[in-house]
């Protein structure tokens, strides 16, 4: 028994861990891995391993840097099942299909220059029939409940906190004696913070002997009373005093949804200056409408402001816009009006969010506010450090004359002490022998390692892409 890690190792993106047990193979996770794009589609495009040999794929969540290489593993010759959540199925149903037709766009735009140039055109990663037949692979399992994966294995879903349908996987590898206990191998997914919007706080799945564990934030400690709601006003005012426009770079799926339940609290204590909101997203539109559909996620804020808003949709006021057509995302440019726009990718590395960006980035009553991580070498990255007085987009400079700031307290990610009491509890009643850090970068894995050795909760390695974790 073994695992293997292959992505998000040693960094944050490209979630992909490859569990062996009695010659079957079962992967956690098949995301994207984003960075500098040459290179990420590179990775993207060449799996490390045989695609027709692996049996099972168990998915965590539908963030693309988990699910997002889906179709790849399809179209190289996967033929098994995918288990996931209900809502992790519903959001990847989308998702999958989005991501196939942002990349087949992306490469037209991209090629018209090339071809301009002479140079020889790119191909997409892959296309929407490989994203269709990933979605019919797609087994939904409900939280708490166990399934069978295989012969000898075992797996269980539990609450992540992270976003809708997320979860923390329990897999249990059993030997060929019945009497002996089965080794439980513990993959934490993305653990999500207690007070976070709409969705149920993390659960704890106890008695691990192996653990597979994020370090987002490793070395990092949220800041108390960061008040993403108290920003957002704050941040919308001084943008409709200025006659600009603030642009949110969000994930279409949670963080979008995060940011518009909170501009509703807003919006209905009559706090939010009179301008316009617009989500603009395809994706976002219609991931909204699935969390619309699965109060199951919810958490008790959540169903109250259902209960009690007038229109019974915390996700919805009057002077929201949510935005599918291209020609009404195009209108935004001509706007002079000032406003809000929350576009995608989160990132800034494709999507709607890189036109907004080039016609507003020059402009000094502009503000990009970001409300998530931003990988390395990411334009929102760029963006971020403010390292860069000028940055391309789409190939072409442009000067940064927008005020760039971030939105605290809105982290989907546990932080340094409340990873520490996610491991610890997880350690209970059990026997837990190692600890694998993955979706970190080497400084906050570092310091979480450090830690949690300190609280000797077992031996700690922070593997690297082709490493392996013996299980015994």
């Amino acid at each position: 028994m073994k695992v293997q890690f292959w992505g998000a190792a040693q960094t944050v993106t490209g979630s992909m861990h490859m569990v062996h047990h009695n010659g079957k193979q079962i992967l956690l996770d098949c995301g994207l891995y984003q960075g500098r794009r040459k290179i990420a589609f590179e990775r993207n495009k060449n799996l490390p391993f045989d695609a027709t040999k692996v049996d099972a794929v168990i998915l965590s969540h539908a963030h693309i840097d988990h699910s997002g290489n889906l179709p790849s593993l399809v179209k190289a010759g996967f033929k098994g099942p995918i288990y996931s959540t209900s809502a992790t199925r519903d959001l990847a149903t989308i998702m999958l299909v989005d991501s196939a037709k942002i990349q087949t766009n992306d490469v037209k735009y991209v090629n018209k220059k090339r071809a301009k140039k002479g140079q020889a055109p790119f191909t997409p990663l892959y296309e929407q029939e490989h994203a269709i037949e990933t979605l019919r692979r797609f087994r939904s399992i409900e939280y708490n409940n166990l399934f069978d994966v295989l012969p000898g294995v075992t797996a269980c879903l539990h609450t992540a906190g992270h976003m809708l349908g997320a979860a923390s996987v329990e897999v249990n590898l059993h030997s060929d004696n019945p009497e002996d206990k089965p080794t439980r191998l513990v993959f934490s997914g993305d653990i999500g913070r207690p007070e976070q919007p709409i969705i149920k706080e993390p659960s704890i799945v106890a008695g691990a002997d192996y653990l597979i564990m994020e370090a987002t934030y490793g070395n990092r400690i949220h800041p108390e009373g960061g008040d993403a709601k108290a920003t957002l006003k704050e941040v919308a005012h001084k943008v409709y005093n200025d006659r600009g426009k603030l642009i949110i770079p969000a994930f279409s799926v949670g963080r979008t949804q995060e940011i518009v339940f909170r501009l509703n609290q807003l919006a209905e204590n009559g706090e939010l200056p009179p301008m316009k909101v617009h989500v603009d997203s395809p994706l976002a539109v219609n991931s909204t409408d699935i969390f619309r559909s699965h109060p199951e996620c919810f958490d008790d804020e959540m169903i109250n402001a259902i209960l009690e808003e007038a229109d019974e949709d915390p996700l919805n006021f009057d002077k929201l816009n949510y935005i599918r057509s291209a020609n009404a995302s195009k209108a935004l440019n001509h706007s002079k009006e000032p406003c809000i726009i929350i576009s995608a990718s989160g990132m800034c590395e494709a999507g709607r969010i890189l036109h907004h960006l080039k016609n507003n980035i020059t402009k000094k009553s502009t503000t990009i506010l970001f409300a998530g991580y931003q990988a390395p070498h990411t334009l929102g990255r760029i963006l971020l450090d403010q390292s860069l007085e000028e940055v391309k987009i789409y190939g072409q400079p442009y000067r940064v004359n927008a005020q760039v700031c971030k939105l605290e307290g809105s982290s989907g990610h546990a932080d340094q002490h409340e990873l520490l009491e996610w491991a610890s509890q997880t350690a209970e009643l059990g026997n837990l022998k190692k600890i694998a850090l993955v979706h970190c970068e080497m400084e906050p894995a570092t310091e979480l390692k450090k830690q949690l050795e300190l609280r000797k909760l077992g031996s700690v390695m922070i593997p690297a892409p082709g490493d392996e974790m013996e299980m015994k």
